[in-house]
């Protein structure tokens, strides 16, 4: 039997939001009125690639989402991805209340 790489596997819900996403970004090419035919040409990647994005494929290397991002003018929502880190940001308030008591 051939060993897996647990490290490449995705949970079911990773699965769901990184297709969520493809699919948004495919929603996103549709309102701008873009092609695939378009997006192949101005990211230089061929059909097969531009469908797994738009699949959510979890293969695809996370400069390519960026890339296509960039040509349908999204790359700034790249950069705020990790910015909103709630859960980071209730922790350091917790340890900086643990001082005032």
């Amino acid at each position: 039997m051939a060993k897996r790489d647990l490290h490449k596997v995705l949970y079911p819900k990773q699965l769901k939001v990184l297709r969520t996403f493809g699919e948004d970004l495919l929603l996103a090419m549709k309102r701008r009125g873009y092609t695939k035919k378009l997006i192949c040409e101005r990211t230089g990647f061929d059909n097969k690639t531009v469908n797994k994005v738009f699949a959510g494929d979890p293969g695809v290397a996370i400069g390519t989402y960026l890339k296509i991002m960039a040509v349908l003018g999204m790359e700034e929502n790249f950069s705020e991805l990790a910015a909103h880190d709630e859960v980071g940001v209730k922790l350091q308030n917790i340890k900086l209340l643990e001082g005032v008591k």
